[in-house]
């Protein structure tokens, strides 16, 4: 038996061809003092229309009706539709199958001399598991090359390859993930994207600003690298949750634990020793390490964490939970305390 995530893990087996059952046992050290809390149960009807609608796109990947097709830009609706209501209200049938399938095989990396994939979560140390595939490919020398991170070139990706390599690889590959705390990978990728990222202040800041800055003077010039973490909440309830873009979508809809198998599923909290063990469970050479963590990054701590969902109005941590629920109930991460007496500490 593969060993599980050190301080929680999720192992799911697909019991019927097609992922009509699926079997989810959830262990937690003890040793660890993790508790799962029963605020982060996933309600059983919800977990039953989701574990159909993956089973569905399981049956899709294994006749080869998957293809590499670009998935769509996120846009926002103006409607709080999140993606609980979109099942509860119109079925399985109504989540976006083909805009999943799409997403899955895109953040899918191979690599055939090893034999492995890997789907990669952005805001979960991807950039460093791509520097590995490069250093194993050849692209580049090593892992500790300072060069800018180029997340498309010299990786293949699972979308890129036929029908038939696909479900050949998806059936005898060692398939892995990493996963990390919803809101804390929340968080890092709004003060990384509009606090450093240009582009993403012209594309998503500006757009923000004029929706949800209603006292902002109509004459006065928009730079978008001043979003608050409010706005880009608001900004969030307003998007569907299969077209967001990848930085901020769900980790359960980028890679598809309920319809791809995966043999592996590490946690950003135990990244080191889970990186070690699947590069030595793989049989990587030994001088393949994974990365040190860079120098000038900014980790998102606890009491960071803790001031920005204490200074968000209740109302909107309500309404923005729901579109994470199963990354919190399937990776049997907490929900965020945020009670008026635990938010004064």
């Amino acid at each position: 038996m593969l060993p599980r995530r050190q301080d929680y893990g999720v192992k799911m087996t697909a019991g019927v061809r097609g992922g009509s059952v699926m079997n989810f046992r959830t262990t937690v050290n003890s040793s660890s003092g993790r508790r799962r809390g029963s605020s982060a149960v996933l309600p059983s009807v919800l977990t039953f229309l989701v574990i159909v609608a993956s089973g569905g796109l399981l049956l899709m990947i294994e006749k080869g009706m998957l293809n590499s097709m670009e998935t769509p830009p996120p846009r926002g609706s103006g409607k709080r539709l999140d993606f609980i209501r979109q099942v509860g209200r119109h079925g399985p049938d109504a989540v976006d199958v083909e805009s999943q399938r799409k997403t899955v095989l895109q953040h899918i990396l191979v690599n055939d001399q090893y034999h492995f994939l890997y789907c990669y979560v952005p805001k979960v140390a991807c950039s460093n598991w791509k520097r590995v595939l490069k250093v194993l490919s050849g692209a580049l020398e090593s892992v500790d090359v300072n060069s800018k991170m180029n997340h498309h070139s010299d990786l293949v990706f699972l979308s890129s390859l036929k029908p038939d390599e696909i479900r050949y690889r998806l059936k005898h590959y060692f398939k892995f993930m990493f996963v990390r705390e919803p809101m804390e990978r929340l968080l890092s990728a709004y003060r990384n994207k509009f606090g450093e990222i240009q582009s993403y202040q012209k594309k998503y800041g500006v757009e923000i600003v004029k929706r949800y800055r209603k006292r902002r003077a109509k004459d006065a010039p928009i730079k978008g690298d001043d979003v608050t973490f409010g706005e880009f909440v608001r900004y969030l309830l307003d998007e569907d949750v299969e077209r967001m873009n990848e930085h901020w979508m769900p980790m359960y809809n980028l890679c598809q634990p309920c319809a791809v198998n995966y043999d592996f599923i590490g946690s950003y909290e135990h990244l080191e020793s889970d990186s070690a063990y699947v590069l030595q469970h793989v049989g990587v050479p030994p001088h393949v390490q994974f990365p040190e963590r860079q120098t000038w990054y900014k980790p998102v701590t606890t009491e960071t964490l803790h001031y920005y969902l204490c200074s968000l109005p209740q109302k909107l941590l309500k309404e923005l939970l729901p579109k994470y629920i199963l990354d919190f109930s399937l990776f049997t991460y907490p929900l965020p305390n945020t009670t008026t007496q635990h938010c004064r500490h």
